[in-house]
């Protein structure tokens, strides 16, 4: 095992092939659950069936060539760092917003998806164009403001969770002990593997739980074989298979994220290049990072093209860099490859389309568990004062609030009930016009109360 002070191979290092091949498996073995997941929770809740082979394998194809574009820099796109890209949770929650607003109009699955393609498309734009101002971006988009909006995109998905832990959307079983007790075995193991002392076992434990939950669930016949009728040996990416579509209202919320995702991208980037002894500050750093964010934004339009949701940096890999302590930038070629190999060939979506639902619900409620306590992290990494106390009361009480009791806005019109109906909206604008609105609050004067305010205490 290796420190991130302690690398075997540094960036622009060219490892043996052998070496090369094994760190990338660890990664891909890192990152495989978080490719498929979105998709197979978005495909579960709008009942896509046939198309979630296809879309599974588009998911790794796209992570696959986003990885090499971010880790090879192709003029100024790409952080040039071992990045490795994959499918976004963070959008998982507005994508599913989005095409209820499209199914609510009676269109169709290819209708569902030419919206949403199309509208993470227009909305990657956004972080393109914010990747050249990102530092005055960091200012608006304040660590409160961005632990507010990923705290809120986990907490809105648990449902979503809870519902497959249950048994699935309609499912006959829903809430059997059976389902439970599947799901609750997935869990138990998932926190032995997290608990282990080897990293490892750590980093592969959703991976791990989830093989698992599928063995035991096949044992007793809650797992069946995939049917394989109809799916194609191999894949070819199809640009714009299911054509091209376009929503207001399914884009203001996406919108939004992209603006989150861009400031999340650069916390991981700092990171990657903190555990690959790279600068984290300086001009090298700051061109690294606006390529890198480019690079996210653009492999997210690249993901629209090719029929899959946007792509993002993923944080796990840093960890694989301190596990095995090889930072070059010549595996996440092999990654691109073995990414890119594994999704041409859809009888692999159809495969993982079978795992059941308890199975599926109990990892995927720990990642969006994860998510927000990710930005529970991000706020507890600031000082508090009153200011911040009250945006972030005021925001979770509006997002949640909206989510909670969706009958709030029906007296509004029709558009304003589709945008705000969504928690990380009506939350994060809540929080962006509270840091810009709300006055700053002297420290000092904040000081002195709490001590005026002791002190009465005392005396009573």
């Amino acid at each position: 095992m290796s420190s991130s002070t302690d690398l075997i191979y540094q960036l622009d290092d060219r490892p043996p092939a052998a070496a090369a091949l094994l760190a990338a498996f660890q990664h891909v073995l890192a990152s495989f659950i978080g490719i498929i997941t979105p998709t197979l929770v978005v495909g579960g809740v709008l009942g896509l069936g046939a198309e979630i082979p296809y879309l599974i394998s588009m998911a790794l194809f796209v992570s696959g060539v986003a990885t090499f574009i971010q880790v090879k820099g192709i003029g100024p796109v790409g952080s040039g760092l071992l990045s490795i890209q994959g499918t976004s949770f963070s959008f998982v929650g507005g994508v599913i917003a989005a095409s209820m607003t499209v199914k609510a109009q009676g269109g169709s699955t290819e209708d569902i998806l030419a919206t949403v393609f199309g509208v993470c498309m227009v909305g990657s734009l956004i972080e393109m164009i914010l990747s050249q101002f990102i530092g005055k971006l960091r200012r608006i988009i304040t660590p409160t403001v961005t632990g507010i909006v990923v705290c809120l995109i986990g907490l809105s998905l648990i449902k979503v969770g809870i519902t497959d832990i249950a048994g699935g959307f309609g499912a006959k079983d829903f809430g059997s002990p059976g389902n439970l007790g599947l799901a609750a075995l997935v869990i138990l193991l998932v926190l032995i593997f997290q608990l282990s002392r080897y990293p490892m076992l750590r980093l592969s434990a959703i991976f791990i739980g989830l093989v698992a939950g599928c063995l035991v669930a096949a044992a007793t016949g809650k797992m069946h074989t995939p049917s394989l009728d109809g799916v194609a040996v191999m894949a070819i990416p199809e640009p714009f298979k299911y054509g091209f579509g376009f929503s207001w209202e399914a884009f203001l919320p996406l919108a939004f994220i992209f603006v989150i995702t861009a400031i999340e991208t650069v916390g991981d980037l700092t990171a990657s290049s903190r555990v690959s002894r790279q600068p984290f500050a300086g001009p090298l750093y700051e061109k690294r990072i606006k390529g890198g964010v480019l690079g996210d934004g653009f492999n997210s339009l690249l993901a629209g093209v090719f029929n899959t949701f946007p792509n993002t940096t993923f944080s796990q890999n840093n960890g694989v860099i301190q596990l095995t302590g090889v930072a070059s930038r010549h595996v996440g070629f092999f990654v691109a490859a073995i990414l890119t190999l594994l999704g041409l060939f859809p009888w692999i979506g159809a495969l993982l389309q079978t795992i059941p639902k308890p199975v599926l619900g109990a990892t995927t409620t720990l990642m969006f568990g994860t998510i927000a306590v990710a930005g529970i992290r991000i706020l507890a990494s600031e000082q508090f004062n009153r200011k911040k106390v009250l945006t972030v009361a005021i925001s979770f009480g509006l997002g949640l609030g909206v989510t909670l009791v969706p009958d709030l806005l029906k007296g509004l019109p029709e558009l304003a009930q589709k945008i705000f109906s969504s928690s990380i909206t009506t939350g994060g604008l809540t929080a962006i016009l509270c840091t810009l609105l709300l006055p700053e609050l002297d420290p000092v004067t904040e000081a002195e109360e709490e001590t005026a305010m002791n002190k009465k205490e005392a005396s009573a």
